[in-house]
């Protein structure tokens, strides 16, 4: 049995190569793992930089496909099911870590965080779950809106009375009972705050930028739309900005790599891998990291692939 792998994931080919030695694991550069590179593969580990669809899958041995990443709009869901493709994803695997992430930005941009702030949260999953619970703590009023699970006040409503508003949604065009793609558009940015702070750490196409940018409002963007190659002028009129980099910490990471395990054991019949447990290192208590990611990113705008894959995990 053969995995190949985006060499990006930690902790994989370790653990598969020390409990699994009759399988042979090749991890690789995201741009290397090519339809040569997989043909006589049986499983294929990614993240959201490999397009995975039927231009890479046609004609190889590949029979799982397991992205360490929540998402999974890179994935071609409907080719691997009318394949015999098995798939699967790591939801909540990185959520507290764009937890982390987003209080972070509340951090450096409200010091002091006073109760007559409200946060509205967009997406009440894993994430914005834990982003209401740690907004609560520190004393905001949470307005949450999720129609999927009819949790909530009403978008617009939420747009109004909101000094922060966050987005935790997957990406879904119009073919979807509830779309997501620019569900921040103009439309719903005038019915904001002209102070409102929009975040989004969700997925790029959640937010219209071009109305963002038009809209004089802050932002913190960490997803963008055509990232890598992401727009220089509403970079460099980010609050804050960062390269995709809210989900990685060492302990999202080892849960992506366990659950990607998990998996594998359980459809191949082989014995599982208990990964040990990561220590979460905080970053220094009252620093601006944030802003030092925005500065570097903002200062060079062309390596964000570079940035993103030299990120020190948290």
């Amino acid at each position: 049995m053969r995995i190949v792998c985006d060499q990006y994931i930690p902790y994989l080919v370790e653990a598969v190569r020390e409990a699994w030695p009759e399988v042979q694991i090749t991890a690789l550069e995201p741009e290397l793992i090519t339809p040569a590179a997989i043909q006589d593969a049986d499983i294929l580990v990614v993240r959201t930089r490999t397009r995975v669809d039927e231009a890479l899958l046609a004609g190889s041995a590949v029979r799982m496909v397991c992205t360490a990443t929540i998402g999974f709009n890179h994935i071609d869901t409907r080719y691997c099911e009318n394949h015999g493709i098995r798939w699967m994803a790591c939801p909540g695997c990185n959520a507290q870590a764009v937890c982390d992430y987003i209080e972070q930005a509340v951090d450096e941009l409200f010091p002091s965080v006073s109760s007559s702030l409200t946060i509205g949260v967009v997406g009440v999953g894993h994430i914005g779950s834990l982003v209401a619970k740690m907004a609560e703590s520190k004393g905001l009023q949470v307005l949450l809106n999720d129609p999927p699970k009819k949790i909530g006040v009403p978008l617009s409503e939420l747009a109004r009375r909101s000094d922060i508003i966050t987005f935790h949604v997957p990406l879904t065009d119009s073919s979807a009972l509830f779309p997501t793609l620019h569900l921040c558009d103009e439309a719903f940015l005038v019915q904001c705050k002209p102070s409102a702070l929009i975040i989004n750490a969700s997925r790029g196409g959640v937010v219209d930028e071009a109305a963002l940018l038009r809209s004089g409002r802050p932002y913190v963007l960490d997803t963008w739309e055509n990232e890598p190659d992401i727009h220089p002028e509403v970079l460099s009129h980010a609050t804050r900005a960062s390269m995709h980099i809210a989900g990685y910490s060492k302990q999202g990471k080892r849960n992506a790599s366990q659950m990607c395990l998990d998996a594998i054991a359980h459809a191949f019949s082989l014995p599982p891998i208990i990964l040990s447990e990561i220590p979460v290192q905080a970053r220094t208590t009252g620093s601006n990291w944030l802003m030092d990611i925005t500065q570097a990113l903002q200062a060079q705008p062309d390596q964000f692939e570079i940035l993103r894959k030299n990120y020190p995990l948290r």
